[in-house]
């Protein structure tokens, strides 16, 4: 007799830009014009690649289709991924290296950050499309590939996904200023909304997570999911025309870079294994609340780490 065939649990597919963070610790922002010491100096393989290590790291499987240069910060985003088991899909850029994102993290943990531009601006079609999206995979887009070179080539390619594909999209602080008949074709693409809830706010007027998720999903189309995070407090669910909220778990953060990225790569991947999207987002709190607690944005913890974190927690009802 002839052994059923297990299909492959669905794949974490990345379209967005992975840069190289470069960070420094400053004890504040300088005033304009003038000087600040840095404590520490360092490189991390970033962006894309902290929600792709993220989700690696839970077990997902998991490819990059975005563009990397060829290059020393092109090597780092390849080192980064290779290490973790991550697919790059598209040929390299060539004769262009990655870009970079300058970021400064003060002593409260708060970042600001400078973006250069380079080889990730230069998807295609075609390159996209190497990534060869099957039903029942998750395919994350960023608010920031609808400007510039990166927006025609995947709004194109985002059209010929076939039925099934999950396209989950993280509308960044951007997305909101961007025209209305542009937001208004990602919105009828979207599947799954995740964001903080500023943006959520920025792109609807209202406040609070649950109001806000309601709000976002009546722009979405009825069968979509939303999902709102605000840090320490937790998340909320908004599935079926139902808001679940989801508890945070309050930690002293020493970086909160990469947090949101964490907590989207944690998501997504439990999605991958089958989890409900509450399920899903009560381990994407957990492990957002472990990496504010780790320096670098790609330091996002293992799905071991997470587990023996929720095990540590009191009943729901006692915090």
């Amino acid at each position: 007799m002839t052994e059923p065939s297990i299909a492959p649990r669905p794949r974490v597919i990345h379209t967005s830009q992975a840069l190289v963070d470069e960070v420094v610790e400053i004890p504040g922002l300088p005033a304009r014009g003038q000087n600040a010491m840095a404590t520490t100096f360092t490189r991390y393989a970033a962006s894309a690649v902290n929600i792709l290590l993220a989700a690696a790291r839970q077990g997902a499987r998991c490819v990059h289709a975005g563009a990397v240069g060829t290059g020393p910060n092109g090597d780092l985003i390849r080192a980064a991924l290779a290490t973790e088991g991550v697919r790059i899909s598209a040929p390299p850029v060539p004769d262009q290296d990655t870009g970079i994102c300058f970021v400064m993290v003060e002593p409260s943990a708060e970042r600001t950050f400078v973006t250069t531009l380079g080889a990730e601006r230069h998807p295609t079609v075609a390159s996209l499309a190497t990534s060869d999206p099957r039903p029942g995979d998750l395919v994350c887009v960023s608010g920031y590939s609808l400007v510039g070179t990166t927006r025609d080539p995947l709004l194109t390619w985002l059209d010929t996904l076939p039925g099934g594909v999950e396209v989950v999209f993280d509308p960044g602080a951007i997305f909101a200023a961007l025209p209305a008949p542009l937001r208004d074709r990602m919105l009828a693409r979207a599947t799954v909304w995740t964001s903080n809830a500023e943006e959520a706010t920025q792109l609807t007027g209202w406040t609070g997570m649950t109001d806000s998720a309601y709000a976002v999903a009546s722009r979405l189309r009825p069968d979509a999911v939303v999902i709102v995070r605000d840090g320490r407090h937790g998340c909320v669910v908004h599935e079926d025309d139902h808001t679940a909220y989801i508890p945070g778990y309050p930690q002293t953060p020493v970086d909160t870079n990469g947090a949101g990225d964490a907590h989207t790569g944690i998501l997504v991947a439990g999605r991958a294994a089958g989890l409900t999207w509450g399920a899903a987002a009560r381990r994407a709190n957990a492990g957002a609340a472990l990496k504010v607690t780790r320096r670098g944005p790609n330091t996002a913890p293992t799905a071991a780490e997470i587990d023996a974190f929720l095990a540590a927690q009191p009943p729901a009802d006692s915090r």
